[in-house]
């Protein structure tokens, strides 16, 4: 049994789900549109921002708590919703959620997860998580999954801007990415090797999109969904829409995927109750800007009207340190918390906590504060950011 204290980063949880996690799914998370590009500068661009050290600060009394959306939060960091993540290791979602609720963060699911909004809540005593939604063609779908989120005590909703068409995720396409995988020669001998995975997923029934097959109109197996999905991402999404969602739905809304201060301001408008600078992990415009380099202007535009929070490219709590004292209030996390999943499943999504809460923590007492509330952009280097 692995000594989860020597798991000391999250590239040490990353190697380790490559080893554990199938192909496709590894591949699902671990990639980007493209050529990559700006999958790759949502990690690089972190890098390039320098810290200003200080010393002979008083350390004691730290604290990382804050809140995000008026909910209390031990350090300003939510799970990000990702696709597929029960097939990262069985029953994935729910292990995520239990960890989260734990821990003291939120938890937010997908439209496109493996567990359904009844799992989750089911699962985790009801406890409240945010639930991430995709603006289909079916509206009376949509309407119907916001009436099982609102059963679910969903507590906050995450309306996804960025994916009226998915962009072109190379890995995907070459691996035949299904859910579950079909049984060609190539998927079992990559199965072969991966004996934990497949105990796990024996041991669940949920191996499909729960929140979607069984409840909408015409999906009742395998391809039949794939057809459905493929079809069902509505293009002609507006801020109507936008306007329509917050009324039905009628309590916190989160609108993810603003890269131009522009979309910022009319999202601002729109009367929801954050924003969160995102372009999915670099797998759709390849060739946009790293989230951090588009938070600085978005933050300074809007922040003090709407709550900015950002994604992509967070593997470390200096990284979340760093779009602290740019402007976001809260970041979310998706890759670093699907790797501590696929490791070691509910104990490693606790451990990439952990990690991440640890590196925030002690990189704050070095930059001179004690409370992440006092940290603004006076604690990073001029000329680096």
């Amino acid at each position: 049994m692995t000594d989860l204290s020597k798991i000391t980063n999250i590239e040490d949880l990353r190697v380790i789900a490559q080893r554990r996690v199938p192909r496709m799914f590894y591949d699902y998370a671990d990639s980007g549109a493209w050529t990559e590009g700006t999958y790759r500068a949502n990690e690089e661009d972190f890098q390039k921002i320098k810290l200003r050290q200080r010393v002979a600060v008083n350390m004691e009394g730290r604290s990382t708590r804050t809140t995000m959306v008026g909910e209390e939060v031990a350090m300003p960091v939510a799970i990000a919703p990702t696709g597929l993540t029960g097939m990262q290791h069985a029953d994935g979602e729910i292990l995520g959620a239990r960890a989260a609720r734990a821990f003291g963060i939120p938890f937010t699911l997908s439209t496109m997860s493996i567990c359904s909004l009844e799992d989750v809540a089911e699962a985790t005593g009801r406890h409240p998580f945010w639930f991430q939604l995709y603006v289909m063609r079916d509206r009376e779908f949509i309407e119907q999954l916001i009436e099982r989120a609102k059963a679910a005590n969903v507590s906050a909703l995450q309306l996804t801007l960025d994916l009226q068409i998915l962009g072109q995720r190379h890995k995907d396409i070459k691996n035949g990415l299904t859910a579950p995988p079909k049984p060609t020669l190539r998927n079992l001998m990559d199965l072969a090797t991966k004996p934990r995975w497949c105990i796990g997923m024996l041991g669940t029934k949920r191996r499909t999109f729960g929140n979607i097959a069984g409840h909408a109109k015409g999906v009742k197996d395998l391809s039949s969904l794939s057809s459905w999905t493929a079809e069902q991402f509505d293009p002609t999404l507006s801020w109507a829409d936008v306007e329509w969602i917050k009324k039905i739905w009628g309590g916190k809304l989160i609108l993810k995927g603003v890269m131009d201060v522009e979309d910022a301001r009319l999202a601002a408008s729109s009367g929801a109750d954050a924003l969160i600078v995102s372009n999915h992990g670099g797998r759709q415009l390849d060739g946009a800007p790293s989230s951090i380099a588009a938070l600085p202007a978005i933050a300074e535009a809007v922040g003090r009207e709407i709550e900015v929070w950002m994604d992509g490219g967070v593997r470390s709590g200096q990284d979340v340190l760093k779009a602290r004292a740019l402007g976001a209030r809260g970041v979310l996390i998706g890759r670093s918390f699907l790797y501590g999943l696929g490791a070691f499943g509910e104990a490693g999504v606790t451990r990439a906590l952990q990690i991440i809460q640890k590196e925030l923590d002690v990189t704050m007492a070095f930059c001179g504060r004690t409370q992440i509330d006092e940290v603004d952009s006076s604690i990073l280097l001029p000329g680096t950011f």
